[in-house]
């Protein structure tokens, strides 16, 4: 049995666990019913549908909506899709260019029965598993071959708005020692209801997720990686309302690392949380497919909460969505399960409250290569003192084995970083790790001590709200205002529309090829 070195009792761990596993659960009948946009647009994308029209609306987009307007979205788009296959010997791209420019109505065709259309969609669903499960070989062959960086490892941003730029910035940081390059999405995409196309140089906040930007970029990591002599990872952002089909577009160009989370979108976007909670499902499936790790926002709860007062809802929010994962089949080693060093730093000990945190949640998640963000929410401009603070999280990052280090920067809430910001902020997590290295395994915590007591407490109050969620069902406790301090409506926020009730004959093959499938 796990020894504890917080004092937590296993037996409490695996009922919070057995309770989270409850509500998943719950979640789960609700979300094999429905299909969404979103989900449709990926099956088009999967199939090889892809480019714009002349005002630039995406394939996927024209066929999906065709369907829609047309009321019969329910039966899916693979059904219309392998019908048209048969009845016109056609690509799924020459039919979507078909329906785009009115040639084609999908609703009109006679219909085929199932073993054909299994039979003509067979070629490129084989097609898009090959791809992925290649791509997922390639970065493990790389890793094998050329090595990685030791855990935590270290995670940075790039966030110019242009691609070519975000390249520039990328390969510097991987040579200053990054493990992780992270390209912050441009402000608002996750708002989107469909993804740009091609290369951008324009963003606000950070660079379009494009899927020919995934492409410029894994190929500039791939090329620094084999000149460092370690294998840098690429992270970009599946949430928001095109989460299942930016998590295929990664998983087709080689993405490691996605944002991807089961609440964050219905928190702090007002993506309604039906059209999120379905989403989700399909994105982490296929992202459990590819060998990616996600990365889930627990940490955001805490910079409208208090984060001591409130980082029971942050355990609770972990335990949720790594049942939400596993009922996707998304293994722990992928689950990049979220939590933050956002305490307010005039709290008297409140590092000690924080390290008890990190460690708990670490034990709790043995397997998970943790997400540790961060303080964010306490910094003030002042660049010496927040280098002070990014230091603290950094000693606890090593010290509680973290998986994932997302690096602070000493011009936090100034400007987005320079290259210079990063080096300072990659020697500091370089210096400590290496100077640290072992602490962890040098020392106990006193019983009925500052540590024991709160990991205790967290752990307590994380199980009574998972109790209370259990009876009320996580919809209710989200109108409710659990998560955040945010309340949002079961039928309010953006994307209902987008939500239908699946008909009898739909089907989706990816789901039973990728599921917990390698």
């Amino acid at each position: 049995m796990q020894k504890s070195k917080v004092g937590l009792d296993f037996e409490k761990v695996e009922h919070a666990r057995s309770v989270a596993h409850n509500i998943a659960d719950q979640v789960q009948d609700f979300v094999n019913q429905y299909t969404t946009v979103a989900v449709e647009r990926t099956i088009c994308r999967l199939l090889g549908i892809d480019d714009v029209d002349a005002n630039e609306v995406p394939l996927p987009n024209v066929v999906v909506e065709e369907l829609k307007s047309k009321g019969v979205l329910g039966q899916g788009a693979m059904f219309f899709i392998g019908n048209a296959i048969c009845e016109t010997g056609k690509t799924p791209q020459q039919i979507a260019e078909d329906v785009m420019n009115g040639k084609l109505d999908l609703t009109q065709l006679p219909t085929h029965p199932q073993a054909e259309l299994d039979k003509a969609l067979q070629p490129y669903v084989n097609a898009a598993i090959d791809r992925i499960r290649s791509n997922r070989l390639r970065r493990e062959h790389y890793i094998e071959t050329i090595g990685e960086g030791s855990k935590p490892y270290l995670y940075i941003i790039v966030a110019t708005g242009n691609i070519y730029e975000d390249v520039v910035q990328a390969q510097a940081g991987a040579r200053q020692g990054a493990d992780i390059i992270a390209v912050i999405r441009t402000t608002g995409q996750s708002l989107l209801d469909y993804v740009p196309y091609g290369a951008t140089t324009e963003g606000f906040g950070g660079t379009f997720a494009t899927q020919e930007n995934f492409r410029i970029m894994r190929k500039a990591l791939d090329e620094v990686g084999e000149e460092v002599g370690r294998y840098i990872r690429l992270c970009n952002y599946c949430s928001g309302l095109c989460m299942p089909e930016i998590a295929a577009m990664g998983a087709l160009e080689g993405l490691d690392v996605m944002l991807n989370d089961a609440l964050y979108g219905i928190l702090f976007r007002d993506i309604n949380m039906q059209r999120t909670l379905i989403d989700q499902y399909f994105s982490r499936i296929i992202n459990g497919f590819a060998g990616v790790i996600i990365n889930t926002g627990e940490d955001n709860y805490l910079t409208t909460a208090d984060a001591y007062e409130e980082a029971h809802t942050v355990l609770a929010s972990d335990f949720i969505n790594e049942q939400m994962a596993l009922a996707a089949g998304l293994p722990e080693e992928q689950q990049g399960l979220g939590h933050a060093f956002e305490m307010d730093p005039m709290l008297t000990n409140g590092f000690l409250y924080e390290l008890a945190q990190a460690q708990m949640i670490r034990e709790i998640f043995p397997k998970a290569p943790l997400k540790y963000m961060p303080p964010t929410k306490f910094m003030t401009g002042n660049i010496f003192r927040g280098h002070i603070q990014d230091a603290l999280f950094n000693v606890i990052g090593q010290w509680t084995h973290q998986g994932l280090q997302l690096l602070g920067m000493p011009t936090e809430a100034i400007h987005t970083p320079f290259m210079s910001d990063r080096y300072l902020s990659i020697e500091n997590a370089k210096y400590i790790f290496n100077n640290m290295r072992d602490i962890g395994e040098e020392v106990e915590f006193k019983d009925n001590g500052i540590i024991k007591n709160r990991a205790k407490e967290v752990l307590d109050k994380a199980t009574a709200l998972l109790e209370n969620m259990e009876k009320e069902g996580l919809f209710t406790a989200l109108e409710k205002g659990i998560f955040a301090d945010v309340k949002r409506p079961k039928n309010g926020g953006k994307g209902l529309d987008g939500v239908t009730l699946k008909a009898d004959n739909y089907f989706n093959p990816f789901v039973d090829l990728m599921k917990g499938k390698k």
